[in-house]
């Protein structure tokens, strides 16, 4: 392990070349974001400002760290997942002069004590992905939040939880999320994670996809994503959800829906993506098929219960990278791959950079704005906000130029009929 203190901690520093031709790669499918850096780096906006960062370590994720840099920011970093990190891009990091922390495999010791590192020195912004840099700021360090003038949340669980917090009245900084702007929710969460997903499920098992049973647990706008690319990849989809009305349009979808106790026992696949823990038990399991593979592309690893799957498991063994086989008391053979980690970023390297791209740019935004506001005297309370839809718009219409394409406008007569309320039929 490469180490420096104070400086840098990862797993292999002669990996940095690697890293930085990846990150290159990343920066020519991220015209967004490229243009951002190129707007901001001689105002320098987050000159002085100290950024704290928590999030997937994937060459997407250089790119943002590298536009805030650029852009005058301190930078502190570390992963969000323990098995999410890449470990070329955090060498190419460290060489690069960036304070970071991160490796992959990390322990549930290791993982925390990476993002205490990412502390020592209190920042004034947090960047989140799960909300863990968050919430450890809340519980271990709450003097130090009274330094943080913002902070932006990336991922639907990670929002969840900031909400109720907000609801509390336990919020001790205002936080964006990000998450649930239009530029990242509609097209990071369901074209994003339905390709990585799948992108994760072959590496680890290099399995047919075609004429498969393939269940996706959840039906949100991950779970659309992940039963999009199934069923177009020849699968035949099956959806298991708890509200009505998500049932609903999986069925209108063309996709069948039926309980977990019953698709557990005609599935060939499994993902699950609800951000709930034990959507996939012991007697789930027990039902399955001989061969059966199950994933989980949800942020936590709580949502297949691999503690009772051991309870019932006489044997356990990797027969490749990222796919664990455990042989059941009653013969059958279950396939769990990433240990229940996010299949798409644990076995794969997450999203594609095209829709990074517009996810990292709200990231930029949503700081920016902290930054401005902050220095306008005019800061947010402590509560969770929504991205600007102006600003959302903005990060819309530059994605749409750098693919060449053309939209219309709302003359002023139209933009007065949409709002007159007088205009009858």
């Amino acid at each position: 392990m490469d180490h420096k203190e104070g400086a840098y901690k990862v797993r292999d520093l002669s990996l940095a070349d690697k890293g930085r031709k990846r990150i290159e790669w990343a920066e020519s499918r991220m015209p967004v974001l490229m243009q951002l850096r190129e707007k901001y780096s001689d105002s320098k906006p987050f000159d002085g400002y100290k950024i704290s960062g928590c999030l997937h370590v994937t060459k997407e994720t250089a790119v943002l760290v590298e536009t805030l840099q650029a852009c005058g920011a301190e930078v502190a970093w570390s992963g969000c997942n323990p098995l999410s990190t890449q470990d070329d891009i955090a060498a190419a990091l460290a060489n690069g002069g960036t304070e970071i922390y991160a490796w992959h495999g990390l322990d549930t010791e290791d993982f925390y004590w990476c993002i205490e590192r990412t502390i020592d020195k209190p920042p004034h912004l947090t960047l989140d992905d799960g909300a863990d840099l968050i919430f450890t700021v809340h519980s271990e360090h709450k003097d130090m939040a009274e330094h943080i003038i913002g902070g932006s949340e990336e991922t639907t669980t990670g929002v969840h939880r900031l909400r109720a917090m907000d609801n509390d009245g336990k919020l001790l900084y205002p936080v964006y999320a990000v998450n649930d702007a239009e530029t990242k929710w509609d097209f990071d969460n369901v074209y994003g994670t339905g390709q990585s997903t799948i992108d994760g499920i072959l590496r680890a098992t290099s399995t047919l996809i075609a004429g498969k049973n393939f269940v996706i647990a959840g039906y949100g706008h991950c779970g659309r994503g992940v039963a999009t690319r199934a069923k177009g990849m020849g699968a035949n989809t099956i959806v298991t959800e708890v509200r009505p009305a998500m049932a609903l349009k999986a069925t209108l979808d063309g996709h069948q829906v039926m309980s977990m106790d019953k698709a557990a026992e005609v599935g060939d696949i499994f993902v699950t993506a609800t951000g709930m823990k034990d959507v996939i038990r012991g007697h789930h399991f027990v039902k399955m098929k001989d061969g059966a593979i199950v994933s989980n592309t949800g942020h936590y690893d709580v949502e297949l219960n691999l503690e009772e799957l051991r309870d019932i498991a006489t044997d356990a063994r990797e027969v490749r990278e990222n796919n664990r086989e455990y042989t059941l008391d009653n013969g059958k053979r279950i396939y769990i791959l990433a240990d229940g980690r996010l299949v798409n970023l644990a076995a794969a390297e997450g999203h594609p950079s095209e829709v990074m791209d517009m996810s990292f740019a709200n990231q930029f935004r949503a700081h920016l704005d902290l930054v401005q506001r902050h220095e306008s005297e005019e800061p947010l309370e402590d509560h969770v906000y929504d991205i600007p839809q102006e600003m959302d718009d903005e990060i819309a219409r530059i994605k749409l130029h750098t693919m060449g394409i053309e939209i219309d406008d709302l003359s002023q007569d139209q933009e007065t009929y949409a709002t007159d309320y007088s205009a009858g039929t």
